[in-house]
């Protein structure tokens, strides 16, 4: 299997990964962390999917999608820290004030788990970054210490998987997710 990631350009494909089943379903979209907490709870049903679409067609588009041939089987959000509520976040730490981009979330298509590539996710997001010009990629994963994640909370990836990927812990947040801390991992680019 050669795992190839790409640019998310394609609206019915990361729809396929982050989209809810029924287009008037109220879920996440990936929208979170990418937009305003005051835009993101006041978009419902398929005004949400609109608003992916009008990130997928920004430049540059919100995050990288993995393909298996012309399967979509997984997704990453990867953007500058500035266009996401990690600007403001008070959980998780500013280490300085260079532009940095953040990866928060990596999803992988059930049937496709366990097959490596969430680490292709993380690297193609890396890669996507350092070609936008990104100094720094930092990721917020949960430090497990090698315990099972729960599957619905485990979107943020884990610390040994950054650590795979060369990242390093910068610094511990007061963020907590599924009981276990998260963690500030940091990957230098330039």
């Amino acid at each position: 299997m050669v795992i190839e990631t790409r640019p998310a350009t394609a609206f019915d494909d990361v729809a396929a990964m982050v989209g809810p089943k029924r287009p008037d379903a109220n879920v996440c979209w990936c929208l979170s962390y990418r937009i305003p907490s005051k835009e993101n709870l006041s978009l419902r049903g398929s005004a949400r999917g609109e608003r992916v679409k009008s990130l997928v067609r920004s430049d540059p588009p919100p995050g990288v999608l993995a393909y298996d041939g012309d399967t979509v089987v997984g997704w990453a959000a990867v953007a500058p820290r500035a266009d996401t509520t990690f600007a403001r976040n008070r959980k998780i730490p500013h280490v300085d004030d260079r532009p940095v981009w953040s990866v928060w979330c990596i999803r992988v298509r059930p049937g496709h788990r366990g097959e490596g590539i969430s680490h292709r996710l993380l690297a193609g997001a890396v890669a996507f970054a350092r070609d936008q010009g990104a100094p720094v990629v930092e990721g917020y994963p949960v430090d497990n210490a090698g315990a099972k994640v729960d599957l619905t909370m485990a979107y943020v990836g884990t610390r040994r998987l950054f650590e795979k990927a060369g990242f390093v812990k910068a610094a511990d947040t007061t963020s907590v997710l599924a009981t276990f801390p998260r963690v500030l991992m940091r990957l230098e680019l330039r």
